[in-house]
């Protein structure tokens, strides 16, 4: 596991329609700006000799704007993790990116030394699902503010996407699936190999809590029903199959495993970040 470091967002966002009472009772107290933390986890694996790095988080490019709003920014760390794990950006042959939102991919680009920005990763293929770019290039009054063009248009121009539509098996050990709901395109990543399986699964929740309690959605959901249906199906699937889960904004490193629990409530147990499978497909630990 990598991180980028930590983001923060509103609550209130963050959990929708659920009353404040309930939801403060599993995240304690907010900033003064009624702000939780969720963290930037992003997951790098070597499979069929390739360096998989699938998602980017928030990046740096915002650090100047943070500053302004009065704080210090606490993400941005990604590049110095690969680099603590013996990975520079020119060894990354793939990058994932579950969907296109700003705080998955904001280090598919960096601003180079005279302020031009560049594709961080000059050897890799990107990709990203068709329907995802084509919501990202148009985006409606809601959306807007989450696509940022400077994330995604070098890497276009730089002829480095490799566009895909639904289900795609990218490596032997590692499939792209639709899981929409988040936005119409979201997608998640399936990692299999020896007998054992883990789900990358992208926004498809930003809390832990929102695991357990399916009705519990974010205002960030685009189809907040669909992506209702899509979580009890991942759910089930996980817990069939003894899936190991990785959740991107869950306190690093966002590893775990979901039971059935009492009365029909599912049970996220966190755990430490170890080998998926055998050494051809491992999940890196930091």
């Amino acid at each position: 596991m990598l991180s980028d470091g930590v983001i923060w967002l509103d609550a209130g966002a963050v959990f929708g329609l659920v009353p404040k009472v309930m939801w403060q009772r599993v995240t304690g107290e907010t900033n003064e700006l009624n702000q939780i933390p969720l963290a930037l986890n992003c997951l790098l694996l070597e499979s069929d000799g390739k360096t998989v790095l699938i998602e980017t988080g928030q990046g740096n490019k915002d650090f100047e704007q943070t500053r302004r709003r009065g704080w210090e920014p606490d993400h941005g760390k990604l590049i110095d993790d690969l680099a603590r794990n013996g990975v520079r950006p020119d060894d990354v042959d793939i990058v994932i990116n579950t969907h296109l939102h700003n705080d998955h991919t904001g280090w598919n680009t960096v601003e180079d030394s005279e302020g031009e920005l560049a594709v961080t990763f000059p050897n890799a293929r990107y990709y990203i699902q068709r329907g995802e770019w084509d919501e990202a290039m148009q985006p409606n009054e809601r959306t807007r503010a989450t696509y940022l063009p400077e994330n995604l248009l070098p890497v276009e121009a730089a002829g480095q996407i490799e566009f895909i539509e639904g289900e795609t098996q990218v490596t032997s050990d590692i499939t792209v699936i639709e899981t929409p709901g988040h936005t119409a395109e979201h997608a998640s990543v399936v990692i299999a190999n020896g007998g054992e399986s883990a789900v990358y699964l992208g926004d498809m929740i930003q809390h832990q809590v929102q695991l357990e309690r399916v009705a519990w959605l974010s205002a960030f959901d685009v189809l907040p029903l669909v992506n209702l249906e899509t979580k009890k199906r991942v759910i089930a699937e996980a817990i069939k199959n003894r899936s190991l889960l990785v959740a991107v904004h869950n306190p690093f490193p966002g590893v775990g495993r979901m039971s059935a629990g009492e009365r029909g409530r599912n049970v996220w147990t966190s755990e430490a970040p170890h080998a998926v499978a055998d050494r051809e497909t491992a999940v890196s630990t930091g």
